[in-house]
């Protein structure tokens, strides 16, 4: 088995969900009961296990030794006994000479004893967690032992997706990236993954890169530093990774295309935008499932209804231990339009929304004319909606000084703060 850990009280299955990165393992569960065997398999279609590759099996420790007489040892190997302590601690000793070094083991009881939590801490098991556990808390365990040392904190990924094209998903991610970076003062950096039609250099009144375009074509060698070099400045606090909008060759993207500069650029920062376009292809889906936060754009009519209705169900069924996908209805009040009424939309998609911004073509047009965001206007209506959606999505809050336009005296003291070498350091 894997060398000893420094002991620690058992895995709290009340624990919060921690933003936490498992890496591409080979886990092996053998369970005595059904309940525990049903919670590790709900744990296997967390997102945050995707890159694991997580079995089942039946037969507790007896079965678990049988079967690596015969084969190789995984990276994990789950255990679930109901053996009293001596019977269980001669199993292990069985179990350890037929594993691969290397190999390390949790062990799920039902005895909660901490002098034998230390006994098995101290013959090398990895964690052991007390019946019955929690998908989340099993999660987390796993995290836990291949977390990786002196890594910061990784950044929270938001994904803003629209219920059909033209829905003003866009124009939202901005606005929205814009108030988390000038009016919560995070650091943010805006991915437009819309190679094609993107129009995130548009509204920033930005020359069109082909950053993200180099950020996925050289993804084997993509790290910060190059990262850095592909990002345009759009303040103190916001980057953007445009995109080429050029129609000289298709944008045909693998499943995984996206995955490396997505970790890269959550390491980097806060809070990643992900301004994701309105196809359903395999990349936008599991972008959209590995995300923290959904953000599901819609205007009150039938399409907005029947495409966000399905948006949720598949995102709710695709993502069981994470909060259902923000709802956002735009262009609200539209004239000469039949509208469903938000509280009606609400019912039928099973969710409230978060903001309702009304319609208002001269504001909008008139802020895309300028290369502005919206957001930068006066505290209300729009403003607000982006402000509330913004809170939300980030569990932040604004302070009431930044408010109020914010303090002089504040600012002098946040430029008298020595800055970290990289301007983007997480917890900004």
């Amino acid at each position: 088995m894997a060398d000893h850990p420094t002991p620690r009280p058992p895995s709290d299955p009340s624990a919060a969900r921690g933003n936490v990165r498992i890496p591409r393992i080979t886990v092996h569960a053998f369970c005595d009961g059904a309940d525990v065997a049903e919670s590790i398999g709900a744990a296997a279609r967390d997102r945050q296990m995707a890159k694991a590759q997580l079995s089942v099996r039946p037969g507790g420790i007896a079965a678990a030794i049988a079967h690596f007489r015969e084969k190789p040892s995984p990276n994990l190997i789950v255990i679930e006994t109901r053996l009293p302590g001596n019977e269980l601690l001669a199993e292990l000793d069985r179990l350890a000479e037929v594993c691969d070094p290397g190999t390390k083991l949790m062990v799920i009881g039902h005895a909660n004893d901490i002098a034998f939590y230390r006994e098995l801490m101290s013959r090398g098991v990895s964690e052991y967690m007390l019946a019955p556990v929690a998908p989340l808390s099993f999660v987390s365990a796993i995290a836990s032992i291949y977390g990786e040392p002196g890594k910061g904190k990784l950044g929270q990924v938001l994904a803003f997706v629209g219920a059909k094209g033209g829905a003003g998903s866009s124009t939202i991610a901005h606005n929205v990236g814009w108030t988390i970076a000038n009016r919560l003062l995070a650091n943010v950096i805006i991915a437009d993954m819309d190679l094609p039609f993107g129009t995130a250099s548009l509204d920033f009144d930005k020359d069109a890169s082909q950053g993200i375009a180099d950020a996925i074509r050289d993804s084997a060698r993509l790290d910060d530093v190059l990262l850095d070099r592909l990002l345009t400045r759009c303040g103190d606090h916001l980057s953007l990774l445009s995109a080429p909008a050029v129609l000289e060759r298709p944008f045909d993207f693998q499943e995984g295309a996206f995955e490396t500069l997505i970790e890269v650029a959550q390491a980097s920062v806060p809070f990643l935008v992900l301004d994701v376009p309105h196809v359903w292809s395999s990349w936008t889906r599991k972008t959209l499932v590995a995300a923290d936060e959904i953000v599901i754009t819609a205007e009150p009519d039938l399409a907005g209804l029947r495409n966000a209705r399905n948006l949720f169900g598949v995102l709710r069924q695709a993502r069981p231990n994470d909060p259902a996908p923000r709802l956002v209805l735009n262009r609200v009040g539209m004239p000469k339009r039949e509208e469903i009424k938000p509280s009606d939309f609400a019912k039928s998609v099973g969710a409230e929304p978060i903001a309702c911004i009304p319609y208002d073509a001269g504001l909008f047009v008139s802020a895309a004319n300028k290369g502005a965001m919206v957001a930068e206007g006066t505290p209300k209506g729009p403003a607000r909606a982006f402000r509330d959606i913004a809170e939300s999505v980030t569990g932040r809050q604004q302070s009431k000084a930044g408010r109020n336009g914010g303090s002089p005296l504040g600012a002098l003291f946040a430029r008298m703060v020595p800055k970290p070498k990289d301007s983007r350091a997480k917890g900004a």
